[in-house]
């Protein structure tokens, strides 16, 4: 019966230990945790998100091997912070980073700094292998980069009128600066130029699949830059259909073919509709699409300009325009429909547009109207007052 009471005892004791033990384990293992959650390093999306970056930065490194005849430099992560002043200037925010002001050698650069959280590396790579293949006026010049640690990093060419969606869209508030209708033209032409020489001027052909005003970056002289190749598809210049595994680029600029291959294949007549509907933009000063708009006809724009163009109303009712002015807006709404068409073989080279923004209006003939003309509105139209 001792025996009995001195192992059940001897028992409670171990168990009481046990116990004592799990129970502080327990908290420190709490107390681990906050202190990471405190510092944003839970473990388990660390040691994933570990995993996957290693995966993604091994390929980084593989690519930047491959590539050791890059013209660009590469720097050390200090470097990019000495260069930035800590990041103390920021330029501004898109879908894979922060920009910041900076200096080399004394004169001013844009830094981007990419995410470590989004995408797997291929922006980076993207913007490395394209940029690299690329010397044109209209396209904006990769001074070097830095990949170190993980930590991602691309220097440009700094552009100080900053990119061309606040002219448009913020005329009279960002800037005091307003763009004239010849220099609206001028700008058009060259992004036209530029995206020219990326579709057959190039040894590579190059397809952006992100053309919108926010990645058109302007010079001293308001000369246009295309930037931001995060998106972009290398393919040899004799493919004129690629495949693609995902749909890329911005709503409101993306073509139909590259959410549904029943409009047709993805090829470089893709670029062609975003450069239209910016065109569009450019001339309208507004969104393509206006969700406030107070009739449906009015909602989206290409549909609303299609209407007065045919009718041979004011363009900008909102403004006054002579007839030269009027007739550079009206030369821009032309190109912009044809590159809209809904069918890529219906749009033109980007070398037809640099013809058709050039030649007399009388060689200019109206479109026919995209099928995609107007997104349906579930909210009755307003009656016309």
């Amino acid at each position: 019966m001792h025996m009995i009471v001195a192992s059940h005892s001897s028992w409670n004791w171990k168990r009481k230990v046990i116990i004592d033990v799990g129970i502080v384990a327990t908290i420190a293992l709490l107390m681990w945790f906050i202190i990471c959650s405190f510092r944003g390093k839970l473990l388990i999306p660390q040691v994933k998100f570990w995993f996957r970056t290693d995966k993604y930065d091994k390929n980084i490194e593989a690519f930047l091997k491959d590539h050791e005849a890059l013209q660009q430099k590469r720097f050390r992560f200090s470097e990019i912070k000495k260069m930035t002043n800590s990041f103390k200037d920021k330029l501004g925010q898109g879908g894979f980073g922060v920009v910041y002001k900076g200096k080399l050698n004394d004169c001013p650069v844009a830094v981007k700094i990419l995410s470590r959280s989004k995408g797997n590396g291929e922006e980076f790579i993207n913007e490395v292998a394209s940029i690299t293949r690329t010397s044109h006026v209209n396209v904006v010049t990769l001074l070097g980069f830095c990949f170190e640690g993980g930590e991602k990093a691309l220097i440009y060419e700094f552009m100080s009128n900053g990119s061309l969606d606040k002219f448009i869209y913020d005329k009279g508030s960002e800037t005091n600066v307003y763009l004239s209708w010849d220099n609206l033209h001028q700008i058009a032409k060259g992004i036209a130029c530029g995206l020219e020489y990326l579709h057959k001027g190039c040894t590579t052909r190059i397809l952006h699949f992100d053309i919108k005003p926010h990645n058109i970056l302007l010079d001293d002289n308001f000369c246009p830059k295309i930037s931001d190749f995060g998106l972009a598809k290398l393919c040899l210049r004799k493919e004129s259909i690629i495949s693609m595994s995902d749909a890329r680029g911005t709503m409101g600029y993306a073509a139909p073919e590259l959410w549904n291959r029943n409009f047709g294949g993805v090829s470089y007549k893709s670029d062609v509709y975003s450069y239209g509907m910016m065109l569009l933009e450019m001339v309208g000063g507004r969104k393509n699409i206006n969700p406030d708009a107070s009739r449906t006809s009015e909602l989206y724009f290409p549909h609303w300009v299609y209407s007065r163009l045919e009718l041979g109303s004011d363009l900008r009712p909102d403004g006054i325009m002579d007839t030269e002015e009027d007739e550079i807006a009206r030369r821009m709404i032309i190109v912009g429909l044809w590159c809209i068409q809904t069918f890529p073989n219906d749009r033109p080279t980007m070398s037809k547009v640099i013809e058709m923004l050039e030649v007399s209006m009388n060689s200019l003939k109206i479109p026919p109207k995209p099928l995609l003309s107007s997104p349906i509105r579930s909210v009755p139209e307003s009656p016309k007052s």
